[in-house]
Order: structure tokens, then sequence, then C-alpha cells
């Protein structure tokens, strides 16, 4: 009963994702508007996560209802890189959407805003250095096996070998905490900045005997604070999840 209900949840949360990013890159490929250098960083989160499911929540499905992992040591391996490898560029990504908030919203006018050039040197980046990262337990550094419940496979974290639970401290520190405490920091200042300006607003429309100051210019800034906020939500359920 447990595999079956495992079954039924991932199958519904990853059709869901699957058909939610898909929306998300559809639109993005075919209007012109919305091409921004910004907006690629969040495609690009679109893809990886696309991407992730796509190749993940099928065969857990498959194994959930087996009960356990029938498809075999190298499609084992195949899967738990696919799943750490699309991870890795998902939480990077959101650390380059969280830095290009923080610069608008943060730095303002004095900001240098971010283009095309630097938004895809970000992604290659990224990509890079997730393909490189993930591949190390295909050579020997950690390996990829089942994990505990045998319907998904990841890194082998129960391993007590030194040198393979190096990967692991390492990876840790790079892929994950690095990007946390850097998101965290940086939304500390956003919230900051959001908070007094809401406050800049309302104690000028008091002053002026009126209930809004929402001219074109504050609207464009409400606007990017609703996005922070946003992009917050996101990515907090997103770092607890993991």
């Amino acid at each position: 009963l447990w595999y079956g209900l495992l079954g039924f949840a991932i199958f519904v949360l990853g059709a869901m994702s699957v058909v939610g990013n898909g929306v998300v890159i559809w639109v993005f490929m075919n209007t012109k508007s919305l091409r921004s250098p910004a907006n690629t960083l969040v495609v690009n989160l679109a893809l990886s996560d696309f991407l992730m499911m796509l190749t993940m929540f099928p065969p857990m499905v498959i194994n959930c209802f087996q009960g356990t992992w029938i498809l075999g040591a190298f499609f084992s391996e195949i899967y738990a890189f696919a799943g750490s490898l699309f991870g890795c560029i998902s939480i990077w990504t959101m650390l380059w959407v969280t830095l290009d908030r923080y610069n608008v919203i943060v730095k303002g006018v004095s900001a240098e805003p971010l283009n095309k050039k630097g938004a895809m040197l970000r992604i290659l980046f990224t990509w890079t250095m997730s393909l490189v990262w993930c591949l190390f337990p295909l050579f020997g550094w950690n390996r990829y096996v089942p994990e505990g419940n045998m319907t998904a496979c990841g890194t082998d974290y129960l391993t007590e070998d030194a040198f393979s639970r190096s990967y692991l401290y390492v990876c840790s520190v790079w892929v994950y905490f690095f990007p946390l405490l850097v998101i965290v920091y940086s939304y500390t200042f956003i919230i900051k900045a959001v908070a007094a300006h809401e406050k800049q607003m309302r104690d000028q429309a008091k002053k002026m005997g009126v209930k809004s100051l929402r001219n074109e210019e504050a609207q464009k800034t409400s606007a990017e604070c609703r996005l922070a906020k946003v992009a917050l939500v996101t990515v907090s359920l997103w770092f607890m999840a993991w």
C-alpha cells in the first residue's frame, strides 16, 4: 500500500511539474517580449526542473509499483547522475536569480544591469560546473547507488570510506550550503530594501494627503518587489525540500 501511494503521489507531482515547467518554457520561446536576460535565468531553472522530472519521475513510479528497483545497475547510475546534475543546476540557477534580484532591488539605479552575455555566461558556468561535479561519482570519487526504499538512486551517503565521504563534504558545501548562504544573505537585504521602500511610499502619501503614490516608476518598483517575494517563497520551499 505504501509503495502504491508513493507511486501515485510521485506520478501526480511529476506530471504537474513537467506540464508546468513545459508551459513556462513554451511561453518564453514564443513571447519575444519575455526574452530578457533575467527571464533567461528563470527559463534555465524551468528547463532544469523539466528535465529532472522528465528523466526521474517515470522510473520512480515504475519502481514504486514494483516495490523495488528493477531497472538494473547501469540505469541506476544514469538515473542518479541525472538527478544530481539537474538538482545542482537548479540550485545554482536560483543563486543567479537571487543575485539578479539583489542587484535590481538593493542596488537600484546604481547597479549594472544584467545583459544577455552575462546571463548566458552564468548559465554556461552552471551547466559546466554541475556536469563536472556529477561526473566524479562515475569515475570513482564516491558512487551512485539505490537509496533506502529501493525506488530511486543517488549518491552513496552511507559509505564509511573516507575518500568517498570527502566528496559528500565538498559537494555539500559547494553545491548546497554556499548557494544557500548567499541566497539567505541576499534576501536579508532584499527584504530590508522592500520594507524601506514601502514605508517611504506610505510616509510620502500621508504627507501629500493621498492614498497611493503609484506612478509608473513606483509601479515598476512594486512589481520588482512582488517578484522578489515570489522568488523568496519559491527558493525557501525548494531548499527545505532538499
